[in-house]
């Protein structure tokens, strides 16, 4: 009888002590995918290209996991082409929810906010202007950031696949409007001097990688200064 109570003690306290383990164990175990972030991760080459996706976002629509792949390989391919055959061959997406901007590209790894791109689904060209900074890989302090800038909408107006549903469009020209403004107002100042001048985009893309670019290279390319440019623009901004 004595011995009887005792086993079944022992055998109650080892279930015990097993289940205590493996309690554990999984708290260990979800404890390491949590510290990560990382819901999934995908490797995807193509044509000599690779694209490494990590999703950190459980929330994230496949949908567009799926176009913002096939947006990546559609036009990042055509800008290493046209731009930078240099380029890297294997570029990282992350899409984070910790992120609170929009996108932003350093390093060949492109950070997207799901927020965003939930609010904005249609917006898949954010990669096609955020591929082309990796593409620009201008060092540091090689030229003014508006016109970095101004190149990568540039690009976006050129080879976006998708910009038309995503709302987005170079503005109309205005007086209040300067080169410096960046972003779209720059980018359609540019597309307006390609007519002019074609191989200009390239070669100020250029200029700014191999950090030669100075304010003097707009009359070296075309034999008037950027203000004078933008003054001729201002007159007649058709495109």
């Amino acid at each position: 009888m004595f011995r009887k109570n005792n086993t079944g003690r022992y055998l109650f306290l080892f279930f015990i002590f097993i289940s205590g383990l493996y309690h554990a164990e999984a708290q260990q175990g979800r404890a390491a995918v949590d510290s990560s972030g990382i819901i999934s991760r995908d490797s995807i080459s193509k044509n000599g290209f690779t694209l490494i996706f990590i999703n950190k976002d459980s929330f994230f629509d496949p949908s567009t996991k799926t176009r913002m792949i096939d947006a990546f390989f559609n036009v990042y391919p055509r800008e290493v082409e046209r731009f930078n055959k240099n380029s890297l061959t294997k570029v990282i997406f992350i899409i984070d929810p910790a992120y609170k901007g929009v996108a932003a590209t350093g390093n060949g790894m492109a950070r997207y906010s799901p927020k965003w791109m939930k609010e904005h689904p249609e917006d898949i060209d954010v990669v096609t202007h955020e591929v082309m900074h990796i593409v620009q890989a201008y060092p540091r302090r090689a030229g003014p950031g508006w016109l970095t800038e101004g190149i990568a909408d540039y690009v976006r107006y050129k080879f976006g696949v998708n910009n038309e549903k995503g709302k987005w469009s170079l503005p109309a020209y205005d007086t209040s409007h300067r080169y410096t403004k960046s972003y779209r107002i720059t980018a359609r100042f540019l597309v307006w001097l390609e007519k002019q001048y074609p191989t200009i985009v390239n070669e100020l893309d250029s200029a700014m990688r191999s950090a030669t670019y100075t304010p003097e290279i707009w009359t070296k390319l075309t034999g008037k200064s950027i203000d004078d440019l933008w003054t001729k623009y201002g007159d007649d901004p058709t495109l």
